[in-house]
């Protein structure tokens, strides 16, 4: 891609070398590692709830050379390079959200879900240790193009609601930290036990979270997403005139997605109104909430996004 004037425009994304600075584990399922390397002085600021890629090790601890060594490579098809390796000498990867970038520092925070499995991206983040390197594919803020990968699109509204699971709180936390100080946000959290409540801190005055934990320490554990809908359905009900600012203009259909066979996942493009959802996580909760909100409280489906990130019991596809 070039300019008018003939001059290359940088590619949205390239690929870091990216080596661990730090670990903390924030709570008994979320795990915060600091990564820092070349070019990390650049990465894309956008935040919120931008995407990103990182590589795994292999078992053996090895990396294979996708262009991220040849700088002049940095703007190529590094997935092409990826599929054509043999299938057992490919890095495993797996699409987080940005935490925090800090340019100054150089320094990208990614926040992980420890769901203590034998995956490659959990046994990874159950032990990740300082000077441990991986590769990242992300944003690169000398692009015109670098906000590219994030769903967040409020516009000017002044109320929004977040919902998610666990998988979506990295993308709260940032989002909330983002948020203007003038707006209103109305925030439910699904994380997978009490001791996980509060991963992330709020001091905007006009944000309310509510954390529902899947166990409470007790005997029993409720499933995915039942505390989540049974909250967001009591919230709807009781705030009709919230709801009301964002009515379509004219009646609408919702073409039913087959979650087992499609991917669910729809951002709007921004547009001007009062109210803005954002829902992400598990992808039959997420369809459930959103039928919730068009369907059954005639929000107008473009003001609302909804991104199935994971299916309960099925892997990431690709990686």
């Amino acid at each position: 891609m070039t300019l008018l004037d003939d001059s290359p425009v940088r590619p949205a994304y390239r690929l870091y070398r990216a080596t661990v600075q730090r670990v903390e584990r924030l709570s008994p399922h979320f795990a915060r590692v600091v990564f820092g390397g070349p070019g990390f002085e650049h990465f894309g600021t956008t935040a919120t709830d931008q995407r990103i890629k990182i590589l795994f090790p292999l078992a053996d601890g090895r990396m294979a050379d996708i262009g991220q060594y040849d700088e002049e490579q940095w703007a190529g098809d590094w997935y092409d390079q990826w599929r054509s390796l043999p299938e057992g000498e490919r890095n495993p990867f797996r699409t987080y959200t940005v935490r925090r970038v800090d340019s100054v520092a150089a320094e990208l925070t990614v926040d992980f879900v420890v769901h203590h499995d034998a995956g490659p991206a959990g046994t990874w983040a159950e032990s990740a240790r300082g000077g441990e390197e991986v590769v990242i594919c992300g944003p690169d803020a000398r692009s015109p193009y670098s906000s590219a990968g994030t769903d967040w699109r409020p516009a000017n509204a002044q109320r929004v609601l977040l919902i998610g699971d666990e998988t979506a709180v990295p993308a709260i936390g940032s989002i909330l930290e983002s948020l203007p100080a003038d707006r209103t946000a109305d925030v439910f959290v699904e994380v997978p036990s009490i001791a996980d409540v509060g991963v992330f801190e709020v001091s905007h005055p006009k944000v309310n979270v509510r954390w529902i934990a899947r166990s409470s320490g007790g005997t029993g554990e409720r499933a995915h997403g039942e505390g989540l809908i049974e909250a967001v359905t009591e919230w709807a009900a009781a705030h009709g005139d919230v709801l009301a600012l964002a009515a379509a203009p004219r009646p609408q259909e919702i073409v039913e997605v087959d979650i087992d066979r499609e991917l669910l996942w729809d951002s709007p493009e921004a547009i001007e109104g009062e109210f803005y959802a954002w829902i992400a996580g598990e992808a039959s909760t997420i369809k459930t909430l959103r039928r919730l909100l068009v369907s059954g409280h005639g929000v107008d489906r473009r003001r609302v996004a909804f991104m199935g990130y994971w299916r309960n019991g099925v892997a990431e596809r690709i990686g």
